[in-house]
């Protein structure tokens, strides 16, 4: 008999992966401003690396306007040499208050190299669901050859895990189709 915790295990291990493409999609900038694209920025603040969003409040007054108000405004400096340091490609300002990023419209030429990006994302997404399948895969095998799942049980649930996979890598190219046209707006 197989245990249904594999197949839970299988779904929310997928999830993960998922939920993992769609946090590191939200950090690709697209000519919008979002404040999803300094999540991965960090300062160091009172001895510590901490994420920008616990040090500051973050907001898009405008479509291509991102204002950072530091509670600390001795953080300034720090968050401005924090965002020149990251692979943004955009340059602060500040007024001694607050923080000013204007996201530049992409050239066509960036674009095309985001879409490169998030392809390649996208398929480290995929390769991750692999080894996930893979994983659960040799997991059966080792019940059947235990004698604790007959052949049949095994190969039906080696195409139930299939079947999972592939509904994850529909959703996978179907996120990626959405970014990928995301970034292509003028």
């Amino acid at each position: 008999m197989i245990d249904q915790k594999i197949f839970s295990s299988l779904e929310e291990r997928m999830k993960k992966a998922e939920e993992a493409l769609r946090k590191d999609f939200l950090s690709i900038r697209t000519g919008r401003a979002t404040p999803a694209l300094l999540d991965r920025i960090t300062v160091e603040s009172y001895g510590t690396q901490t994420p920008l969003k616990h040090v500051a409040n973050i907001s898009v007054p405008e479509p291509r306007l991102l204002v950072i108000q530091p509670w600390d405004k001795s953080l300034i400096s720090i968050i401005e040499k924090a965002i020149l340091k990251s692979d943004l490609g955009i340059n602060p300002s500040n007024d001694k208050n607050v923080i000013r990023l204007i996201i530049p419209p992409l050239t066509e030429e960036r674009r095309k190299e985001l879409v490169k990006v998030v392809k390649k994302k996208a398929e480290e997404g995929k390769v991750a669901l692999r080894n996930i399948r893979r994983d659960v895969m040799e997991e059966l095998k080792a019940l059947e050859k235990a004698g604790t799942a007959s052949e049949d049980e095994a190969r039906r649930a080696q195409e139930q895990v299939q079947k999972a996979t592939d509904k994850f890598i529909k959703e996978f190219d179907e996120i990626l189709s959405a970014k990928e046209k995301e970034i292509m707006e003028v």
